[in-house]
């Protein structure tokens, strides 16, 4: 968050100079064309630029550069006259305009900050730093929170090492605000009940199913239609087999020898909350669980759907296989870090969702 809104200063500083640039052009064109031309609209237009890039004082100090200006214009070409007073009238009224947009924008703007602020702390409560290493892992975790998102969003993961192996869970609640935190919670309370009394991951994963279906049953509105896409893994100890339940999510990544798998699931399940529907393979109270290879160095990439549904400016969606697809070092950060800087490049900089990204090297 801080580095989000450190980025829109950024590039409100470096549009400091389009007021100026305004009175300057208006001085150029006036002079540098026949007489008879009224530049007066463009002198008027710099103290409304200046009140979303400038300060209150340094748009009041445009639109008193601006009368300066004119006078400065009319003095070169003639003497005032009466006719005058009705153009440098709107000029100073349209500055005072500009002074209360100003005002108004400032304390919008701040107004939006604390909230980012206040929805930034709220999901370091909820989701603490994770540990640089967990077992036989290497870890490291982001949250992104969208640019044009102040909410609290509904994205959680967790790593837990157990006498079972070490139980990893990255998920997506659908929602975001207060609705989408009490879900969080009791996903992240369930996860770490489950991971101490479940020998097998199919049972963490039905322990989750029936605390989200208990939570909607009691729910009212639009929390009683909750539901979270999952992934719950398992590094079983002392071994490379990687257990994996996939409730509706989008499928991890593994990379290995610069190479990029998708580890797609055997059969398609629902996701969290949704397994009471009963629909086929795709319902009921079974969680399918596929085994894959997790060999020494590969690191697994979780993340939710605002990395894949990133979108650039034609609408075109961001595919991470291409950005991962050579060798890494067994440092999960630098996996991140390098997705992250793909997908931002990809949307110019802005995500259009909050996202959740979890990556885990085996080191040993």
């Amino acid at each position: 968050m801080p580095e989000q809104l450190r980025e829109a200063e950024e590039r409100r500083q470096r549009l400091r100079w389009l007021p100026a640039a305004v009175i300057v052009g208006a001085l150029v064109i006036d002079l540098a064309i026949p007489k008879g031309v009224n530049v007066f609209p463009l002198l008027a237009a710099a103290p409304g630029v200046a009140a979303p890039l400038l300060s209150l004082r340094g748009t009041i100090a445009t639109g008193v550069a601006a009368n300066v200006a004119g006078l400065a214009l009319v003095y070169v070409e003639r003497d005032p006259t009466w006719d005058d007073l009705v153009p440098f009238t709107s000029l100073i009224l349209l500055t005072v305009v500009a002074a209360v947009l100003n005002v108004l924008l400032a304390r919008d703007r701040r107004q939006l900050r604390t909230s980012r602020e206040v929805a930034a702390e709220v999901q370091r409560a909820v989701l603490p730093e994770l540990p640089r290493r967990v077992g036989r892992l290497a870890v490291a975790s982001r949250y992104e929170v969208a640019h044009e998102e102040a909410a609290i969003g509904g994205d959680l993961f967790a790593v837990h090492e157990t006498p079972h192996g070490v139980r990893i869970i990255l998920a997506d609640v659908r929602g975001k605000g207060l609705r989408a935190i009490r879900t969080v919670n009791a996903l992240l309370g369930a996860f770490r009940e489950a991971c101490d009394h479940q020998p097998e991951l199919a049972g963490v994963v039905r322990q989750l199913e029936i605390r989200m279906q208990a939570d909607t049953a009691r729910a009212t509105g639009a929390e009683a239609e909750a539901f979270a896409t999952a992934l719950v893994a398992e590094l079983a100890p002392g071994r490379s087999e990687l257990r994996l339940a996939n409730r509706g999510h989008e499928p991890p990544l593994l990379l290995h020898d610069g190479t990029v798998r998708a580890l797609e699931p055997a059969a398609p399940s629902l996701p969290l909350g949704l397994g009471s529907l009963g629909l086929g393979p795709l319902g009921g109270d079974d969680s399918p669980v596929d085994v894959f290879d997790l060999p020494l160095g590969a690191t697994l990439v979780l993340f939710t759907d605002g990395i894949d549904e990133a979108r650039d400016e034609e609408g075109v969606f961001f595919d991470p296989v291409p950005a991962l697809s050579r060798p890494f070092p067994g440092d999960p950060e630098t996996v991140l870090d390098t997705l992250l800087t793909a997908v931002l490049r990809h949307t110019g900089g802005r995500l259009q969702d909050d996202a959740a990204l979890l990556a885990v090297t085996r080191v040993e």
